[in-house]
């Protein structure tokens, strides 16, 4: 794989040691590379068939450790739970804890506008992690991984509930912290048949959380569970 000199690239070693899986070199580099880095070194391959592998495995590694673990619920509780871990916000969360941003290939224009710490850059790439794991190590291993991420998550109740609605739910987290209402703003672009929404949600000078939907509500949603998710994890 074609690659320019990179002085500050990831450190694999650590990054192995920190999901304790051992990986092909060439394939977790891929798994960091962002579109942006990809494109600023001569259009070499990105992260995103990986993200999209990843995203399915992740999805159904969750989805049959919810039916398992939980024989009382009926279908939509278990998708608003399955929902609400496999989120951006919750991914992105995962990424953070284990520094996952520091490792991460970015371009320039990602790098001073702060991509090693957006939500949505840090998620997808949770995603590739999985599935080059899969590819590299097999079906066992990815979902063994999957649930290292997840369960930390699992335990915690209040996510479900913000997760099934997460704009109440960060407006209730706001008044117990003694701050204003939560404020959004939401652009859209795109043809209309095919609109893109992004929405922008800031509580006082706490935190700021944007979020990306093919509706203003569904973007409005993502932005919410996203502040929600900084403003119980500060």
């Amino acid at each position: 794989m074609r690659r320019t000199e990179h002085t500050a690239g990831p450190d694999l070693d650590e990054l192995q040691r920190t999901l304790h899986v051992e990986l092909d070199p060439e394939l977790l580099l891929l798994a960091l590379t962002h579109r942006s880095f990809a494109y600023e070194n001569g259009g070499i391959p990105t992260n995103e068939r990986l993200e999209f592998l990843g995203d399915s495995i992740l999805g159904q590694a969750v989805t049959v450790r919810l039916y398992r673990d939980h024989p009382d619920l009926d279908e939509g509780e278990l998708a608003k739970r399955r929902a609400s871990l496999v989120s951006s916000a919750a991914l992105a969360e995962v990424g953070r804890a284990i520094g996952l941003g520091r490792h991460i290939l970015l371009g320039r224009g990602e790098t001073m506008t702060g991509g090693a710490d957006k939500p949505s850059i840090i998620a997808d790439t949770v995603e590739a992690i999985i599935g080059a794991v899969y590819l590299d190590r097999g079906g066992e291993a990815a979902t063994e991984l999957v649930m290292r991420f997840v369960e930390p998550l699992m335990q915690d109740p209040d996510r479900f509930g913000a997760a099934m609605d997460p704009k109440t739910s960060l407006q209730e987290l706001a008044a117990r912290r003694g701050a204003s209402a939560p404020a959004y703003l939401v652009t859209e672009s795109g043809p209309d048949h095919s609109k893109h929404f992004v929405a922008t949600v800031t509580v006082d000078d706490l935190v700021s959380a944007s979020g990306e939907g093919s509706s203003k509500k569904q973007a409005e949603m993502a932005a919410a569970l996203e502040a929600w998710t900084l403003l119980s994890n500060p």
